[in-house]
This record gives C-alpha cells, structure tokens and sequence, in this order.
C-alpha cells in the first residue's frame, strides 16, 4: 500500500496548529510531507500550508486558492476541474426522509455517491452504510443489523434494508468537540468540513453516534476517468491523508437546485429530499402526515434525517 513519507525533521499540521516554533525552512519540509494532491516532486507554496480557516478568507482569497487546487488537480490527475463555492440558500434548511419498506437494499445509492463526491476507490470509502435486519414482526431491529451482506442477498422479503449516513443533526456533537473549529453548521443546516484546516485528530469521528464521518489513513486514490470535475471546496474536491470526511448532502447539487445523487438514483423512491421550511415541499408533507423516527432520538442530536415505515 503506498504511504505518504514525511521527512526528517518535516513539520506536522497538528504540531503547527498547537503553537510549535518553527523556521521556513521546517514549514517547508512540512508542506512537502502533508501535499494532499501532489507527489513528492511537488511541494505547495508556504501560503497553501499556513492558508487561512476557510470563513475568515475574502472573495478573492478564495478564488486564489481554488485556482490553485484546480491546478494541482490537473497536474495530478490531468483532469480539468472546476471548484464552485455555492452558497447557502436564504429560507432554506434541508432533510432527508428515507423509507425502510420501500428500500430494497441495492446499494446503488453507496455508488453513486462515490461516483458523485469523489470518494477513494482505494482503499474504499463509502458515506452510506446499507444495514440489513430480520422482520420477524419485530419491526426496526438495530440489534440485528449486518451492513456487510453479500450482494445478491438484497432485496430478501424477509429483511429490512435501512441506509444510514451523515444525520446532518441540529445539534452536532461532532462540531462541539472539534479543537481547531474544522468543522461547522451552515445555515441551511449542512454540516461541513475544511479539508485544508482539519488536523486529524479524529475527535469528531468519536463524538458521531452514527459512525457517519471517515477518517483517511492513507493516501486516497481515484482513477482520473473516474474523477467528478464539478466540485466544491466543501465538498466533493480531493480529500488529504490524514483528514476527516462526510456526506454532505451533496451540496454541490443540492444548492443549485438538484437532488443529492443518492436520492435520484434510488431505484423504488425510497429516497425523498427537500426543504424543510417550506410547508408545500414534499419532505414537510411526509413529516407532518406520517409516522417518522429518527436514529437515537435520546441523545439530543435532533437529526435531520427522518426515517419512514410504509410501503
């Protein structure tokens, strides 16, 4: 498995953010050793390395900076990107509502989310996790649940399919615990990442009762061909060694007014998607008409993920 090496002496992300001293030169061998794109013939300038929390960045910083990854990108991978920075929608605030009777446990949507967000290939990461429970009469059965099942034991009669990812909670411990202020709740309730400012210190990944965020031990890899160009710097841009990631709502697509690629590849509509603080959307008719739960409801979390029980 390749591994990214650090040089002797070369200047961590965390030993920098807890106030190390350190000269050019050491800031230098650093950047060299936390490139998240680039091999080791390619070093990013200092100013990539000490870049600013991504909300404190102007206009123009940011579209400095998004000339730069696209560039990195290209260099890397010889595929011409382009990295948009949609905004949040005034009034808007997103949910998910997911059928369980409906789901047949295809894992189309595991791909199609890969496809569309970029996710390493290897070693694989996935942001939905398919779990698989007996009936019985028993209803909803957690206890049950495997998410590693053989492929062509979807779509059994006797079980329940119940896809589970980022929750995109009201209350995100994930977000209270994070040391360096990584990661955030956007207005319309997104819960996203700075893959430049993350330290990997893996906290948020404890404090999800989920199991909803990813941590990359190692390099990702992705074959060019099969690279998404349209990105955001949110979201779905090439992630580091060393950093956190997580579903968010695909919100390249969901900010310019499409559906997450989750939602529109599900094959029986099991999947539905919309705005919550509009009462004619169909994500509010289906909260306010019928019996939805959410995961852990005790923990406080207010999830925004809803789940329904009906055929």
């Amino acid at each position: 498995m390749e591994k990214d090496t650090k040089p002797s002496g070369a200047l961590s992300r965390r030993e920098f953010i807890t106030g190390m001293t350190i000269t050019l030169a050491a800031a230098g061998a650093g950047v060299a050793a936390l490139s998240p794109l680039s091999g080791a013939e390619e070093t990013p300038s200092l100013d990539a390395f000490l870049q600013q929390h991504y909300k404190r960045l102007t206009v123009a910083e940011k579209k400095a900076i998004f000339a730069r990854l696209e560039a990195e990108i290209r260099s890397t991978y010889g595929v011409k990107a382009a990295i948009a920075d949609p905004p949040p929608m005034d009034g808007v605030e997103f949910a998910y509502a997911l059928n369980i009777g409906r789901c047949i446990g295809c894992r189309k949507c595991v791909y199609a989310c890969m496809q569309e967000n970029n996710q390493s290939r290897d070693p694989q990461i996935q942001y939905i996790r398919v779990l698989k429970m007996k009936k019985e009469g028993r209803g909803i059965d957690l206890q049950s649940a495997v998410h590693d099942y053989p492929q062509n034991e979807a779509a059994d009669p006797d079980y329940y399919y119940m896809p589970v990812q980022c929750q995109q909670c009201k209350n995100p411990p994930c977000v209270k615990v994070c040391p360096v202020h990584a990661t955030w709740q956007e207005p319309d309730g997104i819960v996203v990442i700075d893959y430049n400012w993350c330290i990997g210190c893996r906290y948020c990944e404890a404090a999800c009762p989920y199991h909803a965020r990813r941590f990359n031990f190692t390099r990702p890899h992705i074959a060019p061909e099969e690279i998404n160009p349209h990105m955001a710097y949110l979201s779905n841009r090439p992630r580091y060694m060393g950093v956190m990631e997580k579903c968010t709502f695909c919100l390249q697509r969901t900010r310019v007014g499409r559906y997450p690629a989750c939602a529109e590849v599900c094959p029986t509509g099991a999947r539905k998607f919309g705005n919550l603080n509009d009462p004619q959307s169909e994500i509010r008719k289906i909260i306010e008409n019928e019996r939805v739960y959410v995961l852990k409801e005790d923990l406080g979390t207010v999830p925004k993920f809803y789940y329904v029980l009906a055929k």
